[in-house]
């Protein structure tokens, strides 16, 4: 199996919990990342990832195969003022952003992650914005050669530190 049986789209109400239960898992299983006792808000917006569909201009995407299978899933940001990170990034105009990607590891190298990331682009084109904002971590190496490879460039201006951790800007321009 690979990208191809998997599909994008919003999610629905009733994924909200089990994505939110595998970005949890996701998160927590990454070494050098903070453990939900270090940062128990951030685990609680991971478990609670359904609330970003109450903001304007955002969405939950989801990779799903025939099965009806949740491969993983992020969160799209057709504006930026709905990002929600520390920094800069929620000023930033004319510019599209995805946050918290996450895959099941029972689908990691079937090209998921490439498959949501593309999404975000598309869509970000399509919503006629000039660039995609995201930001990445030290522990997050796999996703930040992924993003490298999409033509997205460190942008330091983006950081901030989230309590005592790292978190590093990324830019694409398109057009």
């Amino acid at each position: 199996m690979n990208q191809a049986n998997f599909i994008v789209r919003n999610a629905r109400p009733e994924e909200f919990s089990k994505l939110g239960s595998l970005m949890v898992a996701v998160y927590s299983e990454l070494a050098g990342f903070p453990s939900p006792e270090e940062q128990p808000n951030y685990y609680d917006l991971l478990r609670n990832i359904g609330k970003f569909t109450e903001k304007p201009n955002t969405e939950l995407l989801v990779a799903v195969n025939e099965f009806s299978e949740l491969g993983g899933g992020l969160v799209y940001f057709s504006d930026m003022k709905y990002y929600g990170s520390g920094g800069i990034a929620p000023q930033q105009k004319n510019a599209s952003g995805f946050r918290l990607l996450a895959i099941d590891p029972k689908f990691r190298g079937k090209g998921l992650a490439k498959l949501l990331t593309q999404e975000c682009i598309d869509r970000a084109q399509e919503d006629g914005n000039s660039e995609v904002i995201i930001h990445t971590t030290g522990a997050m190496q796999i996703a930040w050669k992924m993003y490298e490879k999409f033509g997205f460039e460190r942008s330091p201006d983006l950081d901030f530190l989230q309590q005592d951790l790292p978190v590093y800007g990324f830019r694409l321009k398109l057009g």
